[in-house]
């Protein structure tokens, strides 16, 4: 019996998706669990299996369609049998040839074949089927209908008219000359435009930001961190870390660490507002924003705290990896209490970074610059971060704000501290 393809209950928090790209076409014979169709969602994109084996029968929603959690794409209908009724028929008046051929047609077409033989008033006894076994398709009733339009004059075509008595030429008239026309300036280079439709992904990308401007109170402040001494540790480190660990030592695992020291000290940007209620959370789950195709994702680390430097260097290059090949699971991407973005891998020397909602708190990272500053009365040379902390000022003071960030600054400059930490 025929089997609704659905769309599918990815996660509480996605309602509806979009058709990326059907994969098979009407009329294709399918097993039970071969893919059939790409959906995208604002957080992960996905194939939907057939519910069972048999022939896509009929497509309901195109590629580029909006569709809910639930609605029906197509359908599947069992395969056509060669053995199935074999029996003779009880005995009755033999019917002619052309209604025998009319009826063997009609049995063999699918349903939206047949209404598309209605719609175009098509005789589907005389087209040629060319899916499974011969059956009939929406494509071949349409195909047929255009053979059989009547043929229309090509544009220009002109059509010949009867042979009719002229009159004599008259004398030539001498024709005036056309006035000159002025040189109009030749358009330098290229200038077309495109248009381009949102994936799912990148219009949720801009509601949530629109969104997170018009809800919180947000605020930014700066500060900038002297690298010299987590860049000695790792140039002393690297080799004998990555040969234990497998995984190179980066600056993203001290600011994790050096995130959740301050955090400990200033609990409510670990927090959320739930109408007048603070939501202070106890946990450390820290979202690392990734680049991927479709836009910016955030992953997130679960219980940074109880891990090492190798475990957190291990999962933001794991993260890195399945947003590059779109395997990244809705799980990932779920929670989070604090975030941090760095935007200075692109080379970014400074930048105000965006609220994740619902957190209140994100961290940015910036380019490691050569810059001169002085120590100790005497200018010198030191590589230098700025970094930027954006706050929801509704829950979290200025002056919390500015020694949450000092204190990541004294953490990542003396990294022997995120020990005792």
């Amino acid at each position: 019996m025929p089997a609704n393809i659905l769309v599918p209950e990815v996660g509480e928090s996605i309602v509806d998706a979009r058709i990326a790209k059907w994969l098979r076409k009407e009329g294709d014979r399918v097993s039970a669990g071969d893919p059939l169709v790409e959906l995208e969602t604002d957080k992960i994109d996905l194939e939907v299996g057939a519910p069972s084996a048999g022939v896509l029968s009929r497509i309901d929603r195109k590629d580029g369609d909006d569709v809910k959690v639930g609605e029906v794409l197509g359908v599947i209908e069992d395969a056509p049998d060669a053995q199935a009724a074999s029996a003779p028929p009880a005995a009755v008046a033999p019917a002619s040839p052309a209604a025998t051929e009319a009826k063997t047609a009609k049995s063999r077409a699918t349903p939206a074949a047949k209404k598309a033989a209605e719609q175009n008033d098509v005789d589907i006894s005389r087209v040629q089927g060319t899916g499974d076994a011969g059956r009939v398709m929406r494509r071949d009733v349409e195909r047929a209908a255009e053979s059989s339009a009547p043929a229309q004059p090509a544009a220009g075509a002109i059509t010949p008219q009867p042979a009719v008595a002229r009159p004599a030429p008259a004398e030539p008239v001498k024709p005036r000359p056309a006035p000159p026309v002025p040189e109009r300036p030749a358009a330098v280079g290229e200038r077309t435009e495109e248009r381009v439709r949102m994936s799912k992904r990148r219009a949720t990308i801009a509601k949530r930001l629109v969104e997170a401007q018009s809800t919180a109170a947000m605020l930014s402040t700066f500060n900038d961190v002297d690298m010299s001494a987590v860049m000695a540790l790792r140039e002393r480190h690297k080799e004998g870390f990555k040969q234990k660990h497998g995984v190179g030592l980066g600056i993203a695992s001290f600011f994790v660490k050096a995130a959740i020291g301050a955090l400990r000290g200033f609990p409510r940007l670990n927090a959320e507002v739930q109408g007048d209620e603070m939501v202070l959370k106890h946990y450390f789950d820290i979202g690392v924003a990734v680049g991927a195709a479709e836009g910016l994702v955030v992953p997130v680390i679960r219980s940074a705290d109880g891990l090492s430097f190798a475990e957190i260097e291990r999962q933001i290059r794991d993260f890195a990896a399945r947003a590059a090949d779109g395997t990244l699971s809705l799980a990932d991407l779920k929670g989070g209490t604090f975030t941090i973005t760095n935007g200075g891998v692109f080379g970014s020397l400074l930048s105000t970074p965006i609220l994740n909602p619902p957190q209140v708190g994100i961290l940015g990272l910036h380019k490691i610059q050569d810059r001169p500053i002085a120590v100790s009365g005497q200018v010198q040379v030191r590589p230098m971060m700025y970094v930027a902390l954006t706050y929801d000022h509704r829950i979290v003071d200025g002056a919390e704000a500015v020694r949450f960030l000092v204190r990541v600054k004294e953490l990542v400059e003396d990294p022997g501290a995120l020990l005792l930490e």
